[in-house]
């Protein structure tokens, strides 16, 4: 009876052992399940953090100085601590402003041109109407794989007086032709090429968020007496409305980072000048002059805007919709 009743107890040790080894073992799987997706996130992780933060940092670092000058300014240069002295000359500077005011004006008349094209040719992708749509979507997204630097020397080429067929155009009309070039007009010059460079990118987010749509909610609104422009408007619309948000987002971050192509077309235009832009003017601070460290300041205090401005629109959407 002894030996009985050692067995079984013996019996349940075992099974209390083996129940916690399989908890135990249920725990660490788990776990690794846990861990997976950042395995997969850390590469990006790695390289954002390493061409974004790093970079925004030591920028950070350097703008909190300047090159000072002994004497009358024959004595060797010396980098002493300044403080917020950059910043302070950076948001007096009526240049750094100038064009952050032209670049505001620039995008928000180009952001909302670019993003009703782009729905437009979104919702006509989507729409049963369209024959060959394989093909016009890749037309369409072609013009983003161009890179901006070469987009912008062909627009130059269709800019200018001498090569123009645009100008070709106008004086065999007797018309006069445009300056694309001037002080009043190689803004919206520049918001053309901005516009066919990426109108395509942003369709092709819009396209994927309606590809995404049920079929089924298509039909209850035919149902109801929908036609396909009601069906857009009062259906589609609303469902891609955080792809629009993304869209603007991107958009948005992108014209606050204006530089290639006023860079490019200043070769051409005596209206596109040293202080276009922020970035531009930022750049010539920098690499031009040679002045690291207000151009630090600089930098930092663009990426601030920026991020206010991104957050500013987020927050602004999410009101919106209630969320």
């Amino acid at each position: 009876m002894a030996t009985k009743t050692t067995s079984v107890a013996s019996a349940k040790s075992l099974a209390a052992h083996a129940t916690r080894l399989a908890g135990g073992g249920r725990r660490g799987r788990f776990s690794l399940r846990l861990l997976v997706p950042y395995v997969f996130v850390l590469p990006f992780l790695l390289l954002f953090v390493g061409f974004f933060f790093a970079p925004f940092f030591y920028a950070l670092s350097q703008s909190v100085y300047k090159v000072q000058r002994s004497g009358l300014g024959f004595g060797p240069p010396t980098v002493v601590w300044a403080g917020a002295d950059n910043y302070l000359k950076a948001l007096h500077d009526p240049q750094f402003w100038d064009g952050i005011r032209r670049v505001i004006l620039f995008g928000s008349v180009q952001i909302p041109i670019m993003m009703a094209i782009a729905l437009t040719l979104a919702l006509l992708m989507d729409s049963a109407v369209i024959r060959f749509r394989r093909f016009f979507r890749l037309a369409f997204f072609l013009p983003y794989a161009v890179p901006g630097v070469v987009a912008t020397i062909m627009w130059g080429f269709f800019y200018s007086p001498s090569l123009s067929p645009i100008v070709q155009l106008f004086n065999t009309l007797n018309l006069t032709p445009p300056d694309f070039f001037g002080p009043n007009t190689v803004l919206a010059s520049i918001g053309n090429i901005a516009t066919w460079e990426f109108t395509g990118y942003n369709m092709i987010i819009f396209f994927s968020a309606l590809q995404g749509i049920p079929q089924e909610l298509y039909e209850a609104g035919r149902i109801d007496g929908l036609s396909e422009l009601g069906i857009a408007l009062r259906l589609k619309l609303p469902l891609i409305r955080p792809a629009l948000v993304l869209g603007i987002l991107f958009s948005l971050i992108g014209t606050l980072q204006l530089f290639n192509e006023p860079q490019i077309l200043s070769r051409l235009s005596g209206a596109i000048t040293s202080t276009y832009t922020p970035n531009i003017f930022a750049y010539n601070i920098a690499f031009v002059q040679t002045n690291y460290y207000y151009g630090g300041a600089l930098a930092v205090i663009l990426g601030a805007l920026t991020f206010v401005f991104s957050y500013g629109f987020l927050r602004l959407t999410r009101r919106q919709a209630g969320v």
